[in-house]
């Protein structure tokens, strides 16, 4: 979960044939993409983003992209935001303090079978809890074995990061591969 979590929070800014698409471009999108992603996010159904939070959480967004770059490179990063990524040591400090924000910890749930949970060890508002597993999954993830298999996607106008879950894959869909090779064959012919 940390891998996608984190993959899909940086994927909230992507691109179609219109160009760039911000999924948290307000407060209101925050709200949707919090109500889709609540069990990973630990929000409740009721889940509404104040304008404050909706400020927070892009700024992390904008940390963990930093992150992602750094951990890209020497390839390219995402050609969505480059030029506007803050920098590597504000992000680190950024993404560390707001995984510390709401500490979690874990329990053992019992209901005829033990199951490992987390749970916040602090009582904590819901904003908090957000950005904080947020912040904590991007932990996880870059400190985790899927590091070593992120890549940026390299289709025309794609703007993602991926794991390469495979030895050959070069692009992080069908669709971006089919675009790739398009453009190939229209550059190898247009001569």
């Amino acid at each position: 979960m940390p891998s996608s979590l984190t993959l899909e929070f940086a994927g909230t800014i992507r691109a179609d044939r219109s160009g760039p698409i911000d999924t948290l471009a307000d407060a209101d999108g925050l709200t949707r993409w919090a109500r889709e992603h609540a069990a990973a996010l630990g929000t409740g159904p009721g889940f509404t983003a104040s304008e404050d939070l909706w400020r927070q959480t892009v700024r992390l967004r904008q940390a963990v992209r930093a992150l992602l770059a750094e951990a890209v490179a020497p390839e390219p990063p995402s050609r969505a935001d480059a030029a506007g990524l803050p920098g590597f040591a504000p992000s680190l400090a950024l993404v560390n303090a707001t995984a510390l924000a709401a500490p979690t910890a874990p329990q053992l749930s019992w209901d005829g079978t033990p199951v490992l949970v987390t749970v916040p060890a602090l009582e904590t508002d819901e904003s908090v809890r957000l950005r904080a597993r947020l912040a904590t999954a991007a932990v996880e993830f870059l400190a985790g074995p899927d590091l070593a298999l992120l890549r940026t996607c390299q289709a025309p106008r794609c703007v993602l990061y991926f794991v390469k879950e495979h030895p050959r894959q070069e692009w992080c869909s069908t669709a971006c591969g089919n675009r790739a090779r398009a453009a190939r064959h229209y550059q190898e012919h247009k001569k």
